[in-house]
């Protein structure tokens, strides 16, 4: 077995076999991804497949970072949560009050009603995560729609398990995943640029990245950022 690096620290683990066709293989937990070869194949022809396939790889470790955090998380005192690529301790405070989150200096206080479930707990977090997206996001696109020529109508955060943002150029709208709160801003500014280009250029050709390297000449390395981050985060 071989190891084959990708751009954002994706590592491969290439195995010969006595085999016609190549497999590529993306495995839980850890988003592990494995690609089965000829014999024979040349080390630029399993390049070339798998940086082919780059896209489909992400989007199916991006599934299980969704998938981990959901699974790992019981939201209880001194679990590890993340907000703005920052690692946090969880403190839970029971008393008779709306749930509600604080941002302490090293940990999130996170206030709920006695016995409130996990369930309800995750939710208000979760609540609190869009709330401070929703805050971000409008200086963003002020800075950038005088620049690009463009205007976003509309934007919104939900949970998406495979993509980190979408947009629909037509009604201008944006949409943006809540997990983008918990990485680093200079990620959350590159997913919302990636969409914003998209009311100019709907696909990813040439012109795209072309607009991409004028609007935020660093976009390759926030990207690379983005897809480097842990996988279990």
């Amino acid at each position: 077995m071989t190891l084959l690096q990708l751009p954002g620290g994706i590592a491969v683990e290439v195995t010969r076999k006595d085999i016609r066709t190549m497999r590529l293989g993306v495995h839980p937990p850890d988003g592990r991804v494995t690609v089965s070869v000829p014999v024979a194949m040349t080390e630029d022809s399993i390049r070339t497949f798998v940086l082919a396939r780059l896209g489909w790889i992400r989007k199916h470790r991006q599934r299980l970072v969704v998938r981990e955090n959901e699974a790992a998380h019981r939201y209880t005192d001194g679990e590890s949560h993340y907000f703005c690529g920052q690692r946090y301790k969880l403190k839970v405070v029971e008393c008779r009050a709306p749930g509600r989150v604080v941002l302490g200096r090293d940990e999130l206080v996170l206030q709920v009603r006695p016995g409130t479930r996990a369930q309800r707990r995750r939710s208000i977090l979760e609540e609190w995560y869009r709330q401070q997206l929703k805050v971000a996001v409008p200086g963003l696109i002020a800075e950038y729609q005088p620049q690009m020529g463009v205007r976003v109508h509309a934007f919104g955060v939900k949970r998406m398990r495979t993509r980190w943002g979408t947009c629909n150029p037509r009604a201008r709208r944006i949409w943006l995943n809540l997990e983008l709160a918990k990485k680093p801003p200079e990620c959350l500014e590159y997913i919302l640029v990636h969409e914003m280009v998209h009311l100019l250029e709907p696909h990813h050709n040439a012109r795209f990245h072309a607009l991409m390297d004028t609007f935020l000449p660093r976009w390759r390395h926030h990207e690379d950022l983005l897809n480097s981050l842990p996988v279990r985060q």
